[in-house]
């Protein structure tokens, strides 16, 4: 079109960046594109302090650029340019006589474990990235679809503990920020179980027990997670409130009992034909009337949307299991697979998680 035709042309873009009407604009998706350009280069810088626990030292008070280079042992010239780099993207702040101290966004990492486990993880997406043409084409192996291992297994039940060790670990170390989300979002008190599909070591529900002390608890994972969270239940003091039940849904119905049924960060991690599978064996588990409670960070997050289909987008393509979906293509979904009075209830972040409810009709 012709529109495309204009902005794409060379000359246009040399006149816009000079005209004062238009310059700004220029400026702006000027940054904006190098900004996507030097993206990994950021995240890289984000990832050598967290490996150095530099917020944590920074933490203690403003330090110099000698004190940091002997605790970090890293070289002075080192530690020089990535303070300065880190003073550019708001993860530290320059201090008076020369010294650094953390940024904005440097304070809200201090003691943050959850973002501190996703930045060291990345280093396996970012593997996995290394040529995206030839992942797009499913010409190589993923180091992600070897890390969760339940993605492409035939027996996902079958997964041994030691595979599902790492990824369990992750998961409840982002667990808080994202339960705390949920639970806000809606309260589960008002029922009278919960059951947790996909629940790992039990951090969503062991945060909903506190929340509603009268609630009992069930969560049903892969054989070999399900005994992790027995375990957490166990040392939690849970154990005559919670119970874990290890299978698979891919391969069988739900456990029955529960009123309500949580799937926390579990559609978007699978295929349209799992997951209409795993939607129609939750409303069969459900009582008349029961709900519901579907929570993921979902495509097309108003003020979100990078993340949707361009983090998670490729994520899961590395991944090799789920996509990310809208809300309103999960709502489809959902009434498809029997469900009605499909609502979007609003969180406080949506980035970390959306939520949808839905009754058994």
């Amino acid at each position: 079109m012709l529109r495309d035709r204009f902005v794409s042309d060379p000359r246009f873009r040399a006149w816009a960046a000079r005209f004062f009407l238009t310059r700004f604009v220029a400026r702006r998706r000027t940054r904006e594109l190098f900004d996507i350009c030097a993206g990994f280069v950021y995240a890289q810088v984000l990832a050598a302090c967290v490996s150095l626990r530099l917020f944590d030292v920074l933490a203690e008070g403003p330090q110099s650029v000698a004190r940091l280079s002997a605790r970090c042992s890293v070289p002075m010239e080192g530690m020089a340019r990535l303070l300065d780099a880190a003073v550019a993207l708001k993860l530290v702040s320059r201090r008076s006589g020369g010294a650094f101290g953390l940024g904005g966004l440097g304070a809200a990492m201090v003691g943050n474990e959850a973002v501190a486990s996703m930045v060291a993880h990345h280093s396996m997406l970012y593997a996995d990235l290394a040529d995206p043409v030839a992942l797009l084409r499913g010409e190589r192996e993923t180091r992600l679809s070897a890390y969760w291992a339940y993605a492409r297994a035939e027996s996902p039940a079958s997964v041994s503990g030691d595979e599902v060790a790492p990824y369990t670990a992750l998961m409840a170390a982002s667990q808080t920020l994202v339960a705390g989300e949920i639970l806000d979002a809606y309260p589960v008190g008002r029922h009278r179980c919960l059951l947790d599909v996909g629940g790992g070591d039990g951090s969503f529900l062991r945060a909903a027990a506190a929340r509603a002390p009268g609630l009992q608890l069930i969560l049903f994972d892969l054989p070999a997670v399900a005994a992790k969270a027995e375990a957490r239940f166990a040392a939690s003091g849970l154990s005559e409130r919670a119970r874990a039940i290890g299978g698979s849904f891919r391969n069988g119905p739900l456990p029955q009992g529960a009123d309500i049924i949580s799937l926390v960060r579990v559609v978007h991690d699978h295929d349209d034909e799992v997951v209409v599978g795993l939607l129609r064996a939750a409303h069969a588990a459900l009582p008349q009337g029961g709900t519901l409670l579907l929570a993921e960070p979902m495509a097309a997050t108003p003020g979100a949307e990078r993340m949707g289909d361009a983090y998670f987008g490729f994520y899961l393509l590395a991944m090799g299991s789920g996509r990310p979906r809208t809300a309103a293509t999960l709502k489809a979904l959902l009434t498809d697979a029997g469900f009605t009075q499909v609502r979007r209830v609003r969180t406080h972040t949506p980035l970390l998680a959306s939520v949808l409810v839905a009754r058994r009709g």
